[in-house]
């Protein structure tokens, strides 16, 4: 499968984003898909996760009860709706496919998209 991420973009803090991740191909609602951020310097992080079903998601501690994760398998897109934006959250924000049951770990991810920028400012 193939990923596409994309509704990154400059925001002010308080802010919001949704961003967006279409794949490829026909399994697509058989992936659990997630979304991770990189800064500078740093590893990649978990965000968010997904189930196939969408019936089943995880959070972050640091995002939860401000980002929202969610999939429309008939449009084979997954999306992270980010609200009260902080600039602790700019990053470069990738989504990931995984053929296993949903994890927070990068390892467990199979396919990766190209990533899309995230800039808050204070």
């Amino acid at each position: 499968v193939q990923l596409q991420a994309s509704g990154g973009g400059f925001v002010q803090a308080g802010g919001s984003l949704r961003l967006s991740c279409a794949a490829s191909g026909r399994t697509f609602s058989s992936y659990v898909m997630g979304w991770f951020r990189q800064a500078p310097g740093k590893e990649h992080e978990f965000v968010a996760t997904i189930n196939w079903s969408g019936s089943i998601t995880d959070y972050a501690d640091s995002v939860k009860g401000r980002f929202t994760i969610s999939r429309d398998n008939a449009k084979n897109t997954v999306y992270l709706q980010m609200n009260s934006l902080k600039p602790e959250d700019a990053a470069v924000y990738y989504c990931a496919a995984a053929r296993t049951s949903y994890s927070s770990s990068p390892r467990a991810y199979d396919y990766w998209g190209q990533g899309t920028q995230v800039t808050v400012s204070s």
